[in-house]
């Protein structure tokens, strides 16, 4: 059987750059156990579960091994478009994507993962396994060496009765977990709490679980203290005068008071940013949107749980690909610094740019970010002119304003 063409694979649309690859050595280690399993176990392509394929390596490189109807569950946006392309660019198909529910896991007898940075997302994926698997499932696990931690070892020994990790090998570690341990009656996530009034709702891959993160934190404290004018700039004390003379006529007028305002949580998380102006500007309506399909099913439980569906949508995309050029009136927006275990800013310069392109000439984009990142440049040079709000040692709050196109 020919060699799989890993180098072929592409990471589009998430960022691509020399230092970032498509796939990684654990892949391999993953697609070779399988297929070894496969042969030892007998184990159908319906009867394997892939669960945070990357960009698709694992389950394109078992698909293009004859095992069709694999299904496989990927947490991004941007990865799942990045397995279909791939796999339209090789010529390759015959796998069903899912969400993480029964769908993915019932009668699964082989499930492979690739080890999620967060202990309560791995809780999440074990327990789902453990509860809808085959009673002689096999769990594979694999991650870095760098990254991985005796932690997920236990973690995975409340759904397993066995857990045996593997030697490592290029520089990456397999976990093998096998006898389904039985599962409680209801499942660990998600999980709520409340905030001064507001009730976050979380599943295990959501940033920051069912706390209010310190970014999101300071950022709503600076909206709450009157800086953010709520959709009209005419009730906001005067901005700096090199702000106000890198204004044309045409962005002035959109500083007259509007109602029902536009706004989008960009990278919502579990939507703390959305529903908190939602709760206090019952004119506006809210999209909120995330690449991680926990973050979604999070916000949307979010939403739920504060009484503001009928105002909020929640929608699982990547850097608001799916929202109108030109069609919010505010952004709102706390963006990562990490690319999986990467640190690269190439995420919040693809979400400063969807800002500029959704926002309306004269919107606003309220940012919070690292202080130590010095995004302000950026940001004026992609959104237009753009002020400091609030800075803390660890945390700066600024507000860029749309110029004309």
């Amino acid at each position: 059987m020919p060699e799989f063409p890993y180098s072929r694979l592409r990471r589009w649309p998430d960022v691509e750059a020399e230092n970032l690859q498509a796939h990684d050595a654990t892949d391999l280690l993953l697609t070779e156990r399988a297929l070894a399993l496969v042969a030892e176990r007998g184990v159908a392509g319906p009867e394997i579960a892939v669960i945070g394929d990357a960009y698709g390596a694992i389950t394109l490189a078992l698909t293009d091994a004859g095992l069709r109807g694999i299904r496989v569950h990927q947490d991004l946006a941007t990865g799942r478009r990045a397995l279909d392309r791939n796999a339209a660019d090789l010529g390759i198909d015959g796998f069903v994507a899912h969400e993480l529910d029964r769908s993915l896991l019932d009668g699964a007898r082989l499930v492979l993962l690739q080890l999620p940075k967060a202990l309560a997302e791995l809780e999440e994926i074990a327990d789902a396994v453990a509860r809808w698997a085959a009673p002689d499932a096999v769990l594979v696990a694999g991650g870095r060496v760098k990254h991985m931690t005796i932690a997920q070892n236990e973690v995975l020994g409340r759904s397993f009765g066995i857990v045996q990790a593997q030697r490592a090998e290029r520089k990456s570690r397999l976990i093998i977990a096998s006898a389904p341990k039985e599962v409680p009656v209801a499942p660990p996530f998600p999980v709520a709490a409340t905030h001064d009034g507001l009730t976050l709702v979380a599943h295990g891959g959501a940033f920051a679980g069912a706390k209010l993160d310190i970014g999101t934190r300071v950022l709503l404290d600076v909206l709450r203290g009157g800086a953010l004018r709520l959709a009209s700039l005419a009730q906001e004390p005067e901005v700096s005068r090199s702000l106000s003379e890198e204004r044309s006529d045409e962005t002035k007028g959109a500083e007259e008071p509007t109602k029902g305002a536009q706004v989008l949580d960009l990278g919502c998380g579990t939507g703390a940013l959305a529903v908190s102006y939602a709760l206090a500007h019952p004119d506006a309506r809210v999209i909120a949107t995330d690449r991680s399909a926990a973050a979604v099913a999070s916000a949307r439980a979010t939403v739920v749980a504060n009484g503001v569906a009928d105002r909020v949508t929640v929608t699982h995309d990547d850097a608001a690909s799916e929202v109108p050029t030109a069609s919010v009136d505010v952004v709102l927006l706390n963006p990562p610094f990490h690319l999986g275990a990467s640190v690269h800013t190439g995420a919040a310069t693809r979400l400063f740019e969807a800002s500029a392109r959704v926002l309306r000439p004269g919107g606003e984009l309220f940012t919070v970010f690292n202080s130590s990142l010095g995004y302000r440049a950026e940001l004026t040079r992609l959104v237009g002119p753009t002020e400091q709000l609030h800075r803390t040692p660890k945390f700066t709050v600024t507000r860029s304003i749309r110029r004309p196109r």
